[in-house]
């Protein structure tokens, strides 16, 4: 077996444990833990498995009087609100066996509860046992508590999310001086890349050994000794805490595999995360289509079109969405993989291609269409399925990822994307040619109210109401537009006149305000931006707090590389024969990893794994001894921590070909990224706070 073939199966190999324990049982799960299965075999697993019932980790659920066994998959810590819920369903219920899974390890329980000893077996897990007795009724009933590392989510073979940590983000200045608020003056930090990880909140620092564990357990299950690098203060904090990881050192010592990880933080390059530059089909169907509750990367695909149903308000609740993830069919994973790793004309063109396949397969009517792929022709092509259940059963999956792609080229607010991408090429250009106040004035005509309002005037991300005025960027376009600019603001000319970059800043202010008063309804990120649920709620005085707030993060973003010595600039001016540039942070790191000479880089700092690692460090001052170096090992395994884009995953696949094609790349990350998640993780993320269940 290859070695990536090994690490594919790992996600699926932890689901095991928890399906091994659900026969019979009700299964009661938390979203995060439900979006990894959904990736894993979904819904269908479990009860293949044997489960009676499967349903939502909420005090308001419970078992019936004829169902005894339960099982509990959570992402949190066993203690506060997580036990709380458990507590609430048991006593509902009738319950006289119970399993409880958790995600967390116990020595990171031990860890929450504030303790430092070396103690043997799981005393927490086994207090909670006790206590799921008690809340049975009887302490001779059963109770099961231990822990499955079921974090991943293969979403393709190449691509490890991680749901359960989709919130975790790099931290900016602005968290540095919480940090430093409750630290003596003499031992405040100077930067961000200072801080260690004892300094952290308790709830961020659970969440960092969380992920740690997590990868540990993955390198743990596959026998691999991994050498860890990282570039940004996170990535260090996360891979120092992977080398160091107490079960960690015995596994190094005999494990046959080798492979390298490297963690990059996202805040390296926000302008690659936050640009619509991507010629990719999935980052345009994650933008407007609207995701499924409870998900931070599938979407809702509407099936009406295969039932005789009218399109009525009241027809949209009654039927199931189709989705992304297609785990029974092999043929429509693969065309989601094409999808995923393709430019949008070949994907489009694969789409097509596979329902006029399938079509055929079935002996359905089918008309050749040739050239230009439109969504009138993949609907047609849905549409040959309707009233065969045959032919719809056999083909479901890729009839869902048809009408996802059809769904997407003809959304009503899919031109903003090209809207949003001129206008970035128009600032690319004029960076180089102006110091930043210039270019910043060049977003103030945009900074207009929209110019139809009425009852179809939703701003909402995911409308599918159509109206005039769809081209126009609305409040959320303008935040992604400005993470874009601000995240380039170093590689502008040097001002004249510092106080005029504040100038334009406070007309922005002023007119971005006046924007989102101005919205017939407040869209998802801007209900969490504002903290009101609705534009009735909004007073010009909350929006203009909320937007200083997003200015004053914005001013910090063009720092996020100073402390790099190499990898400082994402940007290539013009040069009156080539127009300026964008150049991905991930395409820098990746040729320095693989450049023929194998250079030591000055900002890939590889993370100590102990007392070896320092003696060789010691020794190399003395003697030639050659420090380990990503591109060592066969296997590289990436790690971008604040989340990956599509257009980064064809990226990635292209400079490996080119400059090393032997060595194998398994991406892992957070989340899989649209550019509107940017502002979200930016400006409305407690990051210093994740929720951690307690």
């Amino acid at each position: 077996m290859l070695p990536t073939e090994v690490f594919t199966c790992f996600p699926g190999q932890m689901w095991d444990r928890v399906l091994s324990k659900v026969k019979k049982a009700v299964v009661f799960m938390d979203d995060k833990c439900a979006e990894s299965l959904h990736w894993n075999g979904g819904a269908t697993s479990v009860f293949e498995s044997g489960a009676r019932n499967l349903k939502q980790f909420s005090s308001f659920e419970a078992g019936g009087e004829n169902e005894p066994k339960a099982v509990f998959v959570v992402s949190t810590l066993l203690k506060g609100r997580t036990a709380d819920i458990i507590q609430d369903i048991v006593g509902l219920s009738h319950f006289q066996y119970c399993v409880v899974f958790t995600t967390v390890a116990h020595s990171i329980h031990l860890l929450a509860n504030n303790v430092t000893a070396v103690l043997e077996g799981n005393p927490v897990f086994e207090q909670f046992e006790d206590k799921l007795c008690e809340w049975m009724g009887d302490m001779n009933y059963t109770a099961e508590v231990m822990h499955a590392p079921v974090v991943f989510a293969p979403v393709s073979p190449q691509l490890f999310l991680a749901p359960t940590f989709a919130h975790l983000f790099p931290l900016l200045p602005r968290d540095l001086e919480t940090i430093n608020m409750k630290r003596p003056e003499k031992k405040r930090f100077g930067s961000l890349t200072d801080v260690d990880l004892h300094s952290l909140t308790p709830e961020l620092q659970i969440e960092i050994k969380s992920l740690a564990s997590a990868v540990n357990s993955m390198f743990e299950s596959t026998s691999t000794r991994e050498e860890s690098f990282a570039l940004g203060p996170m990535s260090r904090l996360i891979a120092g805490e992977l080398a160091n990881h107490p079960q960690a050192k015995n596994r190094r010592k005999t494990a046959p595999n080798k492979a390298s990880i490297v963690f990059i933080d996202r805040t390296l390059d926000l302008t690659g995360a936050a640009g619509h530059h991507g010629d990719s089909l999935v980052e345009k169907i994650l933008t407007v289509l609207q995701p499924l509750p409870g998900h931070t990367t599938d979407v809702q695909v509407d099936m009406l079109e295969l039932t005789n149903l009218q399109r009525t308000p009241d027809s949209q609740p009654t039927l199931a969405p189709g989705c992304l993830v297609q785990t029974q069919s092999s043929t429509a994973r693969l065309l989601w993989e094409t999808m995923l790793a393709s430019k949008q004309k070949e994907a489009v063109m694969e789409v097509r291609r596979q329902l006029v396949e399938a079509a055929s397969k079935e002996n359905l009517p089918i008309k050749m269409g040739l050239g230009r792929v439109t969504p009138e022709q993949l609907c047609s092509y849905v549409q040959l399925f309707k009233s065969n259940w045959g032919a719809l059963e056999s083909h479901c999956g890729v009839i869902q990822l048809g009408l996802a792609t059809a769904q997407t080229l003809r959304h009503p607010t899919l031109p903003r994307w090209d809207s949003c991408l001129a206008f970035e090429r128009l600032l690319l250009q004029a960076l180089g040619d102006s110091d930043f106040a210039g270019v910043l004035r060049q977003l103030l005509p945009l900074m207009k109210p929209r110019a139809v309002k009425g009852e179809e005037g939703s701003n909402s991300e995911y409308s599918s109401g159509s109206r005039s005025g769809e081209e126009e960027c609305g409040p959320d376009e303008l935040l992604v537009l400005l993470v874009y600019l601000y995240s380039l603001a170093g590689e502008a000319q040097p001002a004249d006149d510092e106080g005029e970059e504040e100038k334009v800043e406070r007309e922005l202010i002023g007119a971005l305000t006046l924007v989102i008063t101005r919205e017939a309804e407040l869209s998802p990120l801007l209900q969490k931006l504002t903290g009101c649920g609705s534009i009735e709620e909004l007073t010009m005085e909350r929006a203009h707090t909320a937007v200083e707030g997003v200015f004053d993060t914005l001013r910090e973003l063009s720092h996020a590389r100073d402390h790099l010595k190499q990898l400082k600039s994402v940007y290539t001016a013009s040069d009156g024969v080539h127009q300026a540039m964008y150049r991905p942070f991930l395409r820098q790191v990746l040729e320095e990893i693989f450049h023929p000479d194998r250079p030591e880089s000055p900002d890939i700092e590889h993370m100590s794994g102990g007392l070896t690692d320092m003696l060789k460090t010691g020794f190399s001052m003395f003697m030639k001894v050659s420090r380990p170096h990503p591109s060592d090992h066969a296997l590289l395994f990436l790690f971008l921590v604040g989340g990956v884009t599509p257009s980064e995953l064809r990226l990635i696949r292209e400079v490996v070909s080119a400059h090393k094609p032997g060595t194998q790349v398994l991406v892992l990350s957070t989340r899989l990224l649209r550019p509107t998640d940017v502002p979200e993780l930016l400006f409305t993320t407690q990051r210093l706070v994740p929720d951690i269940g307690v």
